[in-house]
């Protein structure tokens, strides 16, 4: 995973001006599974082409927690919720899935060219090209499908990412899950590492605990937090795992506002509520364009939960 090389996509990309409609407003909060509308990125869609869809977003100067890295760069982390926003709204929208349907992902995938996340003097217009392929049905009904998608800014090609992902009825998650398709978080009990050390400037922000392993943290997360629990679930968020990789890559690296520009995470299982998550990191090594990669686990009940490689560039 590195920093894409992009120079000979950039009189090839889609043109944002010939799109204004796709950026005129945010979707319903409903078709991206938010509580808040403040937490919407995304802002239209439209088809594209067979299984192809163009979709608008916008990314905020000043989230309140995908902020801005080092007063310099949108988080690339930006592009992980944009495109599960993305899959989403394609699922609803324009695959016809029914919005009570439970989504369950395999692994998701992003990777940035830093140069083009700078940020600017205005919210940053992002042109999503998603392509479908892999689709499965459960008779009429759409059950899962593979996306891949480009992401554009101003006519140049920003970064890609993956998504693979299941689709069930509500009737059939709440019989897989059982008894824990009720379970809920519970405030973290032992005290978070230094926000300072993992790129954060609040405790409330953090997702990692010390352990009495050297090298191993304990992922937890506040379910009162306004964005990473937007709204009641019944397991640890994908983008709560995302998170715990960036931070424990961070720390491992001792670069506290270094720029995540790539981070893939593949999902053996559920991570639950009811045990703890350790996380550990394995050996670093270097990519191709200045980056370093750190392997990172995420281990439950004894065996692997998720896991997740993050590449990070250098910060401020």
């Amino acid at each position: 995973m590195c920093a894409l090389a992009l120079a000979d996509h950039a009189t090839t990309a889609p043109s944002l001006s010939a799109e204004p409609e796709l950026f005129l407003q945010t979707v319903p909060r409903t078709l991206v599974h938010r509580a808040a509308v403040s937490e919407v990125l995304l802002t239209g869609i439209r088809e594209g082409g067979t299984d192809t869809f163009l979709v608008g977003a916008q990314w905020p100067r000043g989230h309140s927690y995908y902020g801005s890295v080092g007063n310099r760069w949108h988080d690339p982390m930006l592009l992980a919720e944009t495109i599960r926003q993305a899959v989403l709204l394609i699922s609803h929208q324009k695959m016809g899935i029914p919005l009570d349907y439970h989504f369950l992902s395999h692994a998701t995938s992003y990777e940035v060219d830093p140069s083009e996340v700078l940020m600017a003097d205005r919210p940053a217009d992002v042109l999503l090209v998603a392509t479908l392929t892999h689709i499965k049905r459960r008779g009429a009904t759409v059950a899962g499908f593979d996306v891949t998608v480009e992401c554009h800014r101003d006519g140049r090609l920003l970064g890609r990412g993956h998504m693979s992902m299941t689709c069930v009825p509500g009737t059939t998650y709440r019989r897989l899950r059982g008894a824990r398709a009720e379970a809920r978080a519970a405030r973290p009990a032992a005290p978070v590492v230094a926000p300072e050390s993992v790129g954060r400037n609040d405790e409330s922000d953090v997702v990692l605990t010390l352990t009495p392993q050297d090298g191993a943290w304990a992922l937890v997360a506040d379910p009162g937090h306004p964005v990473l629990f937007d709204h009641p679930v019944d397991h640890v968020p994908g983008m709560v795992v995302l998170e715990g990789a960036r931070q424990a890559a961070l720390a491992t690296l001792n670069n506290t506002w270094g720029v995540a520009t790539g981070c893939a995470v593949t999902f053996e299982r559920f991570v639950e509520f009811d045990s703890p998550c350790l996380v550990t990191v394995g050996a670093v090594e270097p990519g191709p364009d200045g980056e370093q990669v750190v392997p990172v686990d995420f281990a439950q009940g004894g065996s692997t939960a998720a896991s997740a490689s993050v590449a990070v560039q250098t910060g401020p």
